[in-house]
């Protein structure tokens, strides 16, 4: 009798490519399912991220396999001021060594994206309690730097109708007129101007990255007042498989505390509700100084879960 040969599952890695879509989009489900109890990646939002024009992913994208198994993927790109790179990172529990392998390609390519800057880092974001192990991540040198919360809420077409706006705001959508769509972009840059984490964009690179080719414009409004003009924006989409996601509620610094951000919140309610949806999200930074997160919660938004960005300091010797 002969003693077999154990089999060595071999870890191999490549690039992404279009066609990985539907590879890498039940990937991320399955780490969703682990991390949130539920699939919430749509196919759209993966085809998006391998679409973008600022990423090359012959060098800027990871696939890692167990034998024929996709087990990690990872992609990174450069975004606002010289030095500052994001990356996603995504594993299944248990693949540690895939997991180490595509963070350090990605912090090789990151300082390659980042040279010549004088300051640089990495940042990365990750559920509270992600699969991958996060002492891979401290031993590395990266840190927590700041926590998010997606909030939901429930919707009752019965209950959530139109409110009533504050004394002469009116509001407008951006489905008939090009000039508002730049003016809804110039909203966002200047109310989110001061948040962390905030990339300031032109117009052109803003609409890429918000893949403004899914965007129903009729679902972004701008709010005005007399002898103020528009003094608030309010950005929202229905691509969601999960829920509808109110992505920026913003307003003008000098017209903070007058029910306009409540307001424009209970119109994001009313406008999916009557879509028919019966959830909506947005995502929150918990330490935010304007209030957001008090204002959501107080008009009965609840924690969905929560993310940390990490950061990793780049140095060009590593």
């Amino acid at each position: 009798m002969t003693d077999k040969m154990p089999v060595l599952t071999v870890l191999t890695h490549r690039p992404a490519g279009p066609g990985d879509a539907a590879d890498i989009c039940a990937l991320l489900n399955a780490v969703d399912v682990i991390e949130i109890g539920r699939p919430e990646t749509d196919l759209g939002s993966v085809e998006a991220d391998l679409n973008r024009p600022d990423i090359d992913l012959a060098t800027d994208s990871w696939l890692a396999f167990h034998g024929s198994r996709l087990v990690c993927y990872a992609l990174v790109w450069a975004d606002g001021e010289p030095g500052q790179v994001y990356g996603d990172h995504y594993v299944l529990p248990g693949h540690r060594g895939a997991a180490q392998r595509l963070l350090e390609l990605m912090e090789i390519r990151a300082r390659e994206l980042a040279a010549g800057a004088g300051q640089a880092w990495l940042r990365i974001q990750l559920n509270v309690k992600p699969t991958i192990d996060l002492s891979l991540l401290t031993a590395r040198g990266y840190r927590s730097v700041r926590r998010y919360q997606v909030l939901t809420r429930t919707l009752d077409p019965a209950g959530d109708l139109p409110p009533a706006p504050p004394e002469g705001l009116t509001l407008r959508d951006c489905s008939a007129d090009e000039a508002d769509r730049h003016r809804a972009h110039a909203l966002v840059e200047q109310t989110f101007a001061a948040h962390f984490g905030h990339v300031e964009r032109a117009y052109e690179p803003w609409l890429d990255h918000l893949d403004a080719r899914r965007l129903d414009w009729s679902l972004v409004w701008i709010a005005s007042l007399p002898g103020e003009g528009d003094v608030a924006v309010l950005l929202s989409r229905d691509d969601r498989t999960s829920m509808g996601w109110l992505s920026h509620i913003g307003v003008r610094e000098d017209l903070r505390g007058r029910g306009i951000g409540g307001y424009l919140l209970r119109h994001g309610f009313a406008a999916y509700a009557a879509r028919g949806r019966d959830t909506v999200g947005l995502g929150v930074d918990i330490h935010n100084e304007t209030g957001a997160l008090g204002l959501y919660e107080a008009h009965g938004m609840g924690l969905h879960y929560a993310v940390d960005t990490w950061e990793l300091p780049l140095h060009s010797q590593g």
